[in-house]
This record gives structure tokens, C-alpha cells and sequence, in this order.
């Protein structure tokens, strides 16, 4: 990957690309006897790599590498596909939607992927095909064709509980660049990975800007503050707080009155840095979060679409710097999450061999 490098933080002398979202791992190989006997079609260990430093970091998944997993293990033929249904019904010919359940070691979860497929003419091999105009990402041109990712009874993924604190909402201390002390609320949810949700309106307090003031995401200031937040959270969750990869940090906010295209608004960081959009096991976990009375994410969500004359569908749609995007998780009254889906894109862009 080129790391480490800690003068410039480039890797250019490996193939990352200096920024923790390009900085990463996927490790994929075909079940246990076992594994494949309880409906397991592939495996997988997801690693980020740190770009300063040599550490390699297991504690988490990622939920946009997930979504290319189970392609990757049918087309190099370590699992096979189980049909789900046809794409569309009048024309039997055409491509057909398989589903691969791959097994993430790394929390010990099962995510399911589906997405359609062809019969490759030479080989006779089921293959993915991945460039119908089915749908479309934020941030990404043009259309491709349709992945759902569905993680399985998500909750607990790294400490066993989607509420590790017990509590909805916890407040959490921190130092202000003026050098008092601002309590912040926060929401330390645990479901796909643990990301520790805080309040822009209370940040906007804490560093005393009015309330139509900007929250300058890239300042050293604001970048302590949740790195405080992300530290005391983690704890909190009992989380080794010098992990960085894990829990994630993000601060949450009410869409714009002209905004009607999300019901909330998501400003996540990795690895200490302000994402240009937003971790998917992030933006699920903000899904999840948003069913779960009494977290920041579901005060906002309520208040948004009562609004708006209670408008809203089951999906939770989220602003990121990089556009939109539409989660849905299945969160039943007793706050038990059977299962967290997002829509994704993507396609295989080359194979050969890293020289090291």
C-alpha cells in the first residue's frame, strides 16, 4: 500500500492513495465445511492500513468493500450463487439476481449481497455482470448496475450490544479551544461498526457560533474535539480508545428547510480526517440508529418529517459532502435489529500483481 509514510503521507510508492478510504484490505477465501454447511458462501477479513504508520487495523469492517465481496467470490469461483429471483419476469432470458452470504471475521457477522448475474459463453460459469443502468450512487458517474448489501442482525458487531452504554443518548466532557469545558450529547450505537454520533448544534455551542453559523469540519479545533469525543466514546463502549480505525465518529444535524430530500444530515470523520461522503458501515449504523427511540439520530429523523407533515417512507435518507444516500434497517419495538440494507455500485476495475 506504500505505508508507511510518515514525511508525506502520500503512498506513492505503493498503491494507496494517502486517505484512509483508499487505504484498505479485503482478504477473501471459501468457507469451512462447516461454514459453507450453515449457508456460508464465502469469507472475508477486512484490513485498514494505516498510511503514517504500519499498523494494520482488524477491529472493524467496511461496508463499500463488503459490497464487492460477493462478486468477487463468484466470479473467482470460491462460492457458488443461489438464485433469488429474476430481474425482470418478462424476460426470462436475461440476467438474473443471485445472492452470496459471506461471513466478515472481523465482527463475526453474516452480509448478505445481491446483484445479477449472466452465464459467462466460454466458460458456462455464472458470472456477475455489473454495467446494467439500474441505478445510480452520490459520487459516482453514471449508472450501473443494482448491489444490495444486507448486514444480518447487525447490532453488537464489535461489543456485543447495540447500546454498549445502556443508554440512548450519553453526555460526554470536553475542552474547548478556549480552555473551558462544553458537554456534548452523544448516541454510542454499535450496529455494522461502533460510531459514536454527537450534535452539530452542540458543537456549534461548545466552540460559541451562533446557530446559523458553519461548523468548519476541517479546522485542527474541531478536529480535537471529536477526536475527544471519539476517544471518551470508545471507552465508554469499552473500545481500546488508541484504535482509530474503531469507533467512528460523526456529528449529526436537521436537514435545511429547502432540503427535502433528507431527513438528516451526517458529517463523519476517518481515522481523524472529515470523509468526503460517508462509511457505509457508518451510514447503516446511522439507519439502525434512527429506529432506536431516544438516540440523537431518532429525535432528528422525527422531528424532520413532522416537519415536513409526517412525510417519510421506511428508508432514512441522509446528506453526506458527497450527496444523498437511503438506508433501511429492520428495528422492532424492543429496539432488536433484525437486518441493515443499503444500495451500492461498483465493478471490478483490474487483477494482476503487487510487486513489494
Amino acid at each position: 500500500m506504500g505505508s508507511p509514510d510518515a514525511e508525506y503521507g502520500r503512498q506513492l510508492n505503493g498503491m494507496g492513495g494517502g486517505v484512509s478510504s483508499l487505504s484498505k484490505a479485503v482478504i477473501v477465501g471459501p468457507p469451512t465445511q462447516a461454514q459453507r454447511a450453515d449457508g456460508i458462501d464465502c469469507v472475508y477479513t477486512f484490513v485498514q492500513v494505516g498510511i503514517r504508520d504500519a499498523v494494520l487495523d482488524l477491529s472493524g469492517n467496511c461496508g463499500n468493500l463488503s459490497s464487492m465481496v460477493g462478486v468477487f467470490a463468484l466470479d473467482e469461483q470460491l462460492a457458488v450463487a443461489r438464485t433469488e429471483h429474476e430481474v425482470d419476469g418478462d424476460h426470462p432470458d436475461g440476467p438474473r439476481r443471485v445472492k452470496i452470504r459471506s461471513l466478515n471475521t472481523n465482527t463475526n457477522k453474516i452480509i448478505d449481497t445481491t446483484f445479477p448475474t449472466i452465464t459467462d459463453s466460454r466458460s458456462g460459469a455464472t458470472v456477475a455482470t455489473l454495467d446494467l443502468p439500474e441505478t445510480t450512487i452520490a459520487g459516482v458517474e453514471g449508472k450501473a448496475s443494482q448491489i444490495t448489501l444486507d448486514f444480518v442482525n447487525p447490532a453488537g458487531a464489535r461489543t456485543g450490544k447495540l447500546l454498549p452504554s445502556g443508554s440512548p443518548t450519553d453526555t460526554i466532557e470536553v475542552a474547548t479551544p478556549d480552555g473551558s469545558t462544553a458537554s456534548l450529547r452523544a448516541s454510542l450505537v454499535d450496529a455494522t461498526n461502533p460510531t459514536v454520533f454527537v450534535s452539530e448544534d452542540d458543537l456549534r455551542r461548545a466552540f460559541q457560533l451562533p446557530e446559523d453559523a458553519a461548523v468548519d469540519y476541517s479546522s485542527d479545533a474541531v478536529r480535537t474535539v471529536m477526536e475527544s469525543v471519539r476517544m471518551q466514546g470508545a471507552t465508554r463502549m469499552g473500545l481500546d480508545p488508541a484504535a482509530q480505525a474503531q469507533p467512528k465518529v460523526a456529528a449529526l444535524s436537521a436537514p435545511a428547510a429547502s432540503d427535502t430530500a433528507a431527513d438528516i444530515v451526517i458529517r463523519a470523520f476517518s481515522m481523524g480526517v472529515l470523509h468526503k461522503a460517508v462509511p457505509m458501515t457508518v451510514g447503516l449504523c446511522l439507519g439502525v440508529a434512527s429506529g432506536v427511540q431516544g438516540t440523537l439520530a431518532a429525535d432528528i429523523v422525527r422531528e424532520t418529517r413532522e416537519r415536513r407533515g409526517g412525510l417519510g417512507g421506511e428508508l432514512v435518507s441522509m446528506r453526506h459532502p458527497g450527496g444523498t444516500v437511503e438506508v433501511g434497517a429492520s428495528v422492532d419495538g424492543l429496539g432488536n435489529v433484525s437486518s441493515a440494507k443499503v444500495v451500492r455500485t461498483g465493478r471490478r476495475l483490474m487483477q494482476g500483481e503487487v510487486w513489494w
